[in-house]
């Protein structure tokens, strides 16, 4: 059995049942490089304290960056009697430093350790997501849509068609949506302070200079530093709060843009055609090809609200300070972190292998209703009052459907029946998707 941080004051073992149900190594330990980190700021605080000397200091240093090797080689494999990843490290430090080891935990507790590893786990993952972000956005959407700079898609409002857009500009909108979840999740990186020193609750013996020298010392990051209230660095969890709801807001847009992809990839719309590497097929139907990940995609939102909602409720009548029901904050954050990862990481190949359908994109084209308001504001330019030109043109498309004919069809004479600034060249001029969309002069396009 794996030795424990704690004990003394126990007559009686732990019963086995209640041990496995308490233990938290088997997820905690994704946090074995943050809390690697926080022993070697530890450490040289310590020496500071005059707690260890330079000897036993280097000694504990070398095995602990042992071990980080480890973590970054991807070899570090923990003991499942371990209770946690504090615990962990720390017997592993005692085979290896003796009775240096016996003196690393002065002044510290696992509630002011476990507060500096999840902040660094969020700080240091916020960055990964962002470097994902920017890939779909400086290079997978840039590359499809630039396969494709002067073709135009149907625009849709209530799932209706409503106005021609270009394709580009179709594509961009989910990159603004992607660069809004970029600036939360900077402006969430940026603001979070990882701290230590704040011991149990009532903070540490050690002085507030000699952990600023310390963490100097080991990494130099601005984003480190001492707690500013030792009781709230211990029990506040806002910050992994504040993230999962910046990634829950992320998977809404990746699951909006999965849907989209879905709908226009079907046959009844056809305007898409999907990558095959990115789908599978059915173990009945031959023909099969069906958007397995844009439908994972979209039902991981499910489980991304639910991490979030989780947390919140988990957090929503906790005494001050710290408390063992926190431990369960870990298992919904490190989910929504990796899925959103996984996600971002397949849709920055999946998006340049979507290929347009002209074809059929250019038949939906030929709708005569989604050049409406384009015929109705020329009507405008022409010094139309809107509010008439609204009805001339509602009115000159139920003739045309309730004639089964075309509005291009239609003569000059009855035209100008309508409106005496109507004509076929007019009706030509305008039903064209490129004169729609240049038509729209409020964005800056590229």
């Amino acid at each position: 059995m794996a030795k424990k941080l704690w004990g003394g004051r126990f007559k009686k073992p732990i019963d086995k049942d209640f041990e496995s149900f308490q233990k938290s190594i088997g997820y905690d330990h994704e946090l074995a490089k943050y809390d690697v980190y926080h022993s070697l700021i530890h450490v040289q605080a310590l020496v500071y304290a005059k707690v260890l000397t330079n000897a036993e200091a280097k000694k504990l240093t070398a095995a602990l960056k042992g071990i980080l090797s480890q973590i970054e080689k991807g070899a570090f494999v923990y003991d499942p009697d371990s209770e946690d990843i504090h615990t962990e490290i720390q017997n592993r430090l005692e085979a290896k430093a003796k009775s240096a080891a016996l003196k690393l935990h002065s002044f510290r507790s696992r509630n002011d350790m476990v507060a500096f590893d999840e902040q660094f786990y969020c700080y240091d993952q916020a960055g990964r997501i962002l470097g994902l972000i920017a890939d779909i956005n400086n290079k997978a959407i840039p590359q499809l849509a630039g396969k494709y700079p002067k073709e135009h898609i149907v625009g849709y409002t209530h799932t209706q068609r409503a106005q021609v857009v270009s394709f580009a500009e179709y594509m961009n909108s989910f990159a603004f949506m992607l660069h809004a979840d970029f600036k939360r999740i900077y402006g969430f990186k940026q603001g979070l302070k990882v701290s230590l020193g704040a011991g149990a609750l009532a903070g540490s013996f050690i002085k507030k200079a000699d952990y600023d020298r310390a963490i100097k010392s080991v990494l130099n990051a601005g984003f480190i530093g001492t707690a500013g209230n030792s009781l709230h660095n211990v029990s506040a969890r806002d910050f992994i709060i504040e993230f999962m709801a910046a990634l829950a807001i992320l998977q809404m847009h990746i699951s909006r843009m999965a849907e989209d992809l879905i709908l226009y990839s079907t046959k009844e719309f056809d305007f898409l055609d999907l990558p095959e590497e990115f789908c599978t097929g059915s173990s009945l139907m031959p023909h099969k090809k069906n958007p397995d990940f844009l439908e994972l995609a979209r039902g991981y939102s499910g489980r991304i609200y639910g991490n979030l909602v989780s947390i919140l409720t988990t957090m929503k009548g906790l005494p001050l300070t710290y408390n063992r029901d926190m431990q369960l904050d870990k298992e919904p954050l490190f989910s929504s972190v990796e899925t959103v990862k996984d996600e971002l990481n397949i849709l920055a190949k999946f998006i340049p292998g979507i290929k347009l359908n002209k074809a059929a994109v250019g038949k939906a084209l030929e709708d005569e209703s989604l050049y409406a308001t384009e015929l109705a504001e020329y009507l405008v330019s022409k010094g139309v009052a809107f509010k008439t030109a609204h009805e001339i043109v509602g009115r000159l498309i139920r003739f045309a459907e309730d004639k089964k004919i075309k509005i291009k069809g239609i003569g000059d004479s009855e035209l100008k029946a309508f409106s005496a600034h109507l004509n076929k060249q007019v009706i030509r001029k305008v039903f064209d998707p490129v004169f729609a969309c240049a038509t729209k002069r409020s964005i800056k396009r590229k």
